[in-house]
């Protein structure tokens, strides 16, 4: 991925839904797209969703607030770099979350071995697009970014106060890989 090259088209990287019960709408599976620069401003937007989240419960770690402006400049950054694969999920049209991830290569030492990752580093979805599988399709759409790069697996964190993030996670397959540990001082 480039910053300059165009957005490429949607692909849908969700698994094929079952139908709805007799009498509902078929729920339209999302589209998701590699993101590029001048999606900057976009994802600044729907931080905002996963944002609010982290800093309603973690006030001492996040800002609450941060204005657009402030973090458009940050996502461009991301953006262009090589190491990094982002993408942007639609749904009916409108685009309702991302995800961020970054390509980390690490070469062996005396005590570890060389291997290649992707980190999942940012995944947000519009609460009024919560369950209908957004995420899953991003998380795909890292998913398949990684095994293209080589990579052997794909790890995120989260945040204990956050119960909907980890138990989606937990459904979508991730298991515990360590724990880190918080005291105050």
């Amino acid at each position: 991925m480039t910053p300059t090259e165009p957005a490429s088209p949607s692909v849908s990287s969700s698994p094929p839904r079952p139908l709805p019960p007799a009498g509902e709408e078929p729920r339209p599976a999302p589209d998701v797209r590699p993101a590029s620069i001048r999606d900057a401003a976009l994802l600044a937007r729907l931080n905002g969703f996963v944002h609010s989240v982290h800093a309603g419960n973690r006030p001492d770690v996040f800002r609450s607030g941060a204005a657009r402006a402030e973090l458009v400049p940050i996502f461009e950054t991301h953006l262009a770099r090589e190491d990094v694969r982002a993408f942007v999920a639609h749904l009916a049209g409108r685009p309702v979350g991302y995800a961020l991830a970054v390509i980390a290569d690490r070469p062996g030492d005396a005590l570890t071995r060389p291997r290649t990752f992707v980190i999942l580093e940012h995944l947000a979805v519009d609460p009024r697009a919560a369950r209908t599988g957004v995420a899953t399709a991003l998380v795909e759409a890292v998913r398949t970014a990684g095994r293209q790069e080589g990579c052997s697996s794909l790890l995120t964190d989260v945040w204990d106060f956050n119960a909907d993030a980890r138990a989606f996670y937990e459904a979508a397959g991730f298991t515990t890989m360590r724990h880190i540990l918080e005291r105050p001082i």
